[in-house]
C-alpha cells in the first residue's frame, strides 16, 4: 500500500487537496502509526495543506515525475517524536519532505527547484537523502543544506564532498 492509499483517521473524511496529492498522503506517518499518535490536522490547518499541495503540484510539473512524500503535516506530538524543531513548518501544514527518483537525486531535485524561479520559503537538502520544501505568505526563497547535526545548516546547496553547487 502506498502512503496516498492509507486510510485517514476515523474523524477525517477522504479529501483530495490537489490533482495529485490527498490529505491522507500529506498527513500519513509511519512513526505516528507505530506510536499510536493521532496526526489528524485541525480544520484551520487544512487551507495550509492545500497551499502545500499546490506547491508540490508545481514541483511535480517542474520535475515531470511523481514525488514520494516521506513527511508532510505533523501534529505537535509527532513533531516531538521525530525530533522536529518547535518552529517547524510541518506543524503548520506548510512543509513536506520528499524525493523524486524519477527525476534524480535529492541534490538534483533541490537544484532544479532553486533554479526554477518558483516561490518557496525554504528548500533544504537534508543529509543528501531528501528535500524539505516549505511555503509561506512571505516566501524567503532560502536554500540550505545540512549533512551534519554538529555543523548545522549552511546557506546554498552543497554536495557531500563539501563543494558548493548552487
Amino acid at each position: 500500500m502506498t502512503p496516498g492509499e492509507r486510510l485517514l483517521p476515523a474523524t477525517m473524511p477522504p479529501m483530495q487537496l490537489s490533482p495529485n496529492f490527498s490529505l491522507s498522503e500529506l498527513i500519513y506517518s509511519e512513526i505516528a502509526e507505530k506510536s499510536g499518535i493521532d496526526n489528524t490536522p485541525p480544520p484551520e490547518v487544512v487551507p495550509n495543506l492545500k497551499r502545500l499541495a499546490a506547491g508540490l503540484e508545481a514541483v511535480r510539473a517542474l520535475l515531470e515525475a511523481p514525488l514520494e512524500i516521506s513527511s508532510g503535516y505533523r501534529c505537535a506530538a509527532l513533531n516531538e517524536a521525530v525530533g522536529g524543531s518547535s518552529a517547524s513548518q510541518h506543524v503548520q501544514g506548510l512543509a513536506a519532505d520528499f524525493v523524486c527518483p524519477g527525476f534524480g537525486t535529492p541534490l538534483e531535485v533541490a537544484r532544479a527547484i532553486q533554479g526554477s524561479g518558483m516561490q518557496f520559503d525554504q528548500c533544504i537538502l537534508e543529509y543528501g537523502r531528501w528535500v524539505h520544501l516549505s511555503f509561506s505568505d512571505a516566501p524567503r526563497g532560502r536554500t540550505l543544506t545540512i549533512y551534519d547535526e554538529e555543523e548545522g545548516y549552511i546557506a546554498g546547496l552543497w554536495d557531500e564532498e563539501g563543494k558548493q553547487v548552487a
